[in-house]
Parts: C-alpha cells; structure tokens; sequence
C-alpha cells in the first residue's frame, strides 16, 4: 500500500524518536558504559516514554545493534572520504583517534557476552580493515616501499590500534608515553603518506617523455 503526503508528518517523527533513541543510548555507552544503556535509561535521555523503547525495538540487543550499524556506516563513509583526500593515512589515523571508535572499545565488551554484536563486530571490522589496507597499500606503493618488509596490513593494524589504545587511555586519565606515540605515529605517516601530486609537474613530465 502506498503511502499519502499526509502519512509524512508520522514517518518522519518516527525516524525521528527512532534517531533520537540510537544517539541517546550511544551517549549514555560513551559516558558511562554499555550497561548503563537500559530502556528507561535511554527513554529519559531521548525525552520519551519507557514503553517506546521496545515499541522501535523489541530487545536491546536490537536496539544496539541499530547504534552500531549507525555508527559504522558513518565511519564507513568517512573512511571512504578520506581515501579521496591529499593525506588518506593522515585522515585515516585521525579516524581512530575520534569518539566513534571510541565506542566500538563498548561494543568488544559486549560482544564477549552477545552473539547478536559479536558477528556484526566481526563484519564491519573486516570492511574497516580492507579500507585502511587498501589507503596503506596505495601510498606505500607510491612512496616504492617494500611491501614485504612493510605489510599494509601490519602498518595499518599498528596504525589503528596505537590510536584506539591511546584513545582509550585518554579516558582512563593515561598520558605516559602519549607524546612520543604521536611524534612517532607523525613520522611515519611523513614517510609513508601518499606523495603530493602537481597536475602541472605530471603534464610537464609527459611532455618530456614524448
């Protein structure tokens, strides 16, 4: 059955209470941990009625995995963006560093106890990767670094862990050595980021081949 302009207005609260419940129970998963996310919890957060809560999603389980594929399509798309930028690996790095991944620590916690999260952990942790091992294997390529010494998938699993650990450590009030992580983590992006590329020195260059 079709729906009518005037069925808008309902839709749209709808996707609304159902956004405003994923982002208020991703609030309460960053401040104070995913077991302080229980429907009442996340009803007052998103100023609604406890019973609308299982009304958009029937357990919580539910109700979790609707906030991690919301927030890992969004990181998703910002991985992709980063890919079409002048420093991917910078951007890439800056990724990891940010909130969002901050609550995928929340999200390995609960997988331990939830079979639902754990397999949408592993899926979206397999596309995570393949983005950063491809940005890796594109700019060690360009910069001629032996791949065999230097294993995109290895640069780029130290690259996100140091990040996410140092993230992680932040919270807990930890900053020994978080310096000399990042100084060391800047020089080695310096070395391995994709090169700059002047459209003007490539036409130049061609022009002297021919």
């Amino acid at each position: 059955m079709s729906s009518t302009p005037a069925d808008e207005p309902i839709r749209a609260r709808r996707e609304a209470t159902r956004a405003a419940l994923i982002e208020a129970s991703a609030q309460i998963m960053l401040d104070e941990g995913y077991a302080a996310a229980t429907s009442r919890r996340v009803a007052a957060k998103a100023g609604v009625k406890p019973a609308l809560v299982h009304y958009y999603f029937p357990s919580m389980d539910d109700l979790f995995v609707a906030v991690l594929r919301d927030k890992a399509e969004a990181i998703l798309g910002h991985q992709r963006q980063a890919m079409t930028g002048s420093e991917p690996l910078h951007a890439l790095w800056q990724l990891n560093s940010a909130h969002d991944t901050q609550l995928f620590t929340e999200f390995l916690a609960m997988a331990n106890h939830r079979k639902a999260i754990r397999s949408e952990i592993v899926s979206y942790a397999m596309r995570f990767r393949d983005i950063e091992e491809g940005a890796m294997t594109l700019a060690l390529k360009a910069r001629g670094i032996d791949l065999e010494l230097f294993p995109p998938v290895v640069m780029s699993m130290i690259m996100g862990s140091l990040a996410r650990m140092v993230l992680h450590e932040q919270g807990l009030g930890i900053s020994r050595g978080h310096d000399q992580a990042s100084a060391f983590i800047e020089q080695c992006l310096e070395r391995f980021e994709m090169p700059s590329w002047d459209p003007q020195s490539e036409i130049e260059d061609r022009e002297r081949i021919v």
